[in-house]
């Protein structure tokens, strides 16, 4: 075996420097991606145990609880966007990791208390107020955790790798999510329907308390971003508090629309196709409690596999391009595939399958796309207010619309049209987003803008690379 020498001594010190920034990079992901499974975990269970929750805390037939409970799951969007205007702000001014160690733990233990709360049959209308303020509480919180997260994966990350690290974050949601399910899903198998009506559905929600005190960890032994410490070192004090709300309308009015409209694209396909999934199969197309549990979690599990891949290629290609790709494909596949999920269970699954493989190139670029249309000093504040006051009007609120809509027109293909609404919306907002992939987030300039310089790992400088590679 030959070894081969750096060629320069700048070369040796680039290979070791690069081997010091993978540990706080990789620290950086899981950190990350933890807190996000936290937030989807409670997705996970809450959706899951839909059936049980609302049997157990809210009066009423069982048609009446299960429309109560998906009102209570929209409410927690409503509040999301007060989360980002008081979050967003403060992770400007104080840094990333702050806020972000206090949001995951208020999530935290907010679902933990679901999971303890007595039934309306022990104390009448006081269960779904608890729950409510519960549920108003974890939004609240929610509303300062994804922003922030996905800045803190985004500025930890590679420039020309940021799409990769990036597919991780949401790694951890769906992680979150079907971890929640599979618990609930394995509750529900093990102890037998009596039983989860009774207790068993709480169990779930207890977990929730340990997943937190792991996020909190790995968070609280981070450093903050480089790019924030490299802005707030450079910048006078008075400059680097963050972006006032006033000046972050008037000034980036525009990517928080071009954010806003990409976002309801994105969530309305998320929420139709991971929360309201499993009541759409029970209640519209007759399957069993398990089996409408199980085949989106199959689902899931596959989309798991391909966002590495799909991030990568967002690297490669550029984020607009893998979102065209989403975009156009949903669109054209989602009556197709909503028909074909009506023909039994192989149908549904493929259908399913079908969906959220076109749904991936969305998923794995978001964390790389969105906090990239905003400078440093206003990164956290716009990502977390455009990204949630979005997702509270039209994501939170997928699962209760559909399923209101079905009911009054008794078109089971309602999903399918409203995604395709949905996409239409995302598309427009697409075509005015300038293309950051291998841009540098580093100063107080919008990445990619007339100031917003590419880094030395960006797609054009590697392109000689690949051609003498």
């Amino acid at each position: 075996m030959s070894y081969v020498q750096p060629t320069t001594r700048q070369d040796a010190q680039t290979a070791s420097d690069d081997a010091h920034a993978r540990g706080p990079i990789r620290r950086a992901m899981a950190a990350s991606a933890v807190g996000n499974a936290t937030e989807w975990f409670d997705y996970g269970i809450y959706s899951y145990g839909l059936t049980y929750i609302s049997a157990a805390l809210f009066p009423g037939s069982t048609a009446q609880a299960t429309l109560f409970a998906l009102a209570t799951f929209a409410i927690s969007f409503l509040v999301r966007p007060l989360g980002g205007l008081f979050w967003g702000p403060l992770g400007d001014r104080l840094g990333r990791k702050h806020v972000l160690a206090l949001t995951i733990i208020i999530m935290s233990m907010a679902t933990l208390v679901v999971g303890l709360l007595p039934s309306y049959a022990s104390i009448g209308i006081w269960a779904p107020v608890a729950l409510i303020a519960l549920r108003m509480i974890q939004g609240f919180s929610t509303g300062g955790e994804y922003g922030g997260a996905a800045t803190f994966m985004a500025e930890y990350a590679p420039d020309h790798k940021r799409g990769f690290c990036g597919s991780f974050l949401e790694f951890g949601t769906l992680a979150g999510f079907s971890l929640g399910a599979f618990l609930m899903l394995g509750c529900s198998v093990l102890l037998g329907n009596d039983a989860m009506h009774a207790w068993g559905w709480r169990l779930p929600f207890l977990v929730a308390a340990p997943l937190g005190l792991i996020g909190l960890y790995l968070r609280s032994k981070m450093e903050d971003t480089p790019v924030f410490r490299e802005c707030a070192e450079a910048a006078e004090r008075e400059q680097h508090k963050g972006v006032p709300l006033r000046e972050l309308f008037s000034q980036y009015w525009k990517p928080l629309l071009q954010l806003g409209g990409l976002v309801v694209a994105l969530n309305v396909v998320n929420y139709v196709l991971l929360a309201y999934m499993p009541t759409f199969m029970k209640k519209e197309l007759g399957m069993s409690d398990n089996l409408s549990l199980l085949l989106p979690l199959i689902g899931m599990l596959s989309m798991m596999v391909l966002l590495p891949f799909a991030g990568a290629l967002s690297d490669r290609i550029g984020r607009k391009k893998v979102w065209w790709l989403s975009l156009v494909g949903l669109f054209v596949a989602a009556v197709p595939m909503f028909s074909l999920m009506s023909h039994g269970i192989a149908g549904a699954l493929i259908g399913l399958a079908v969906l959220g493989l076109l749904y991936v190139p969305q998923l794995a670029s978001i964390s790389a796309m969105f906090p990239a249309m905003f400078p440093t000093q206003a990164r956290y504040a716009g990502m977390a207010i455009a990204y949630n006051l979005s997702t509270s009007i039209f994501g939170g609120t997928a699962p209760m619309v559909t399923d209101w809509l079905i009911g009054r027109t008794g078109n089971t293909l309602v999903p399918a049209y409203y995604m395709m609404a949905a996409c239409c919306v995302g598309a427009v907002a697409l075509v005015f987003v300038t293309e950051t992939v291998g841009c540098s987030l580093r100063g107080r300039e919008v990445p990619g803008g007339k100031a917003g310089l590419r880094s030395e790992g960006s797609v054009e400088q590697r392109m000689p690379e690949h051609r003498h590679a």
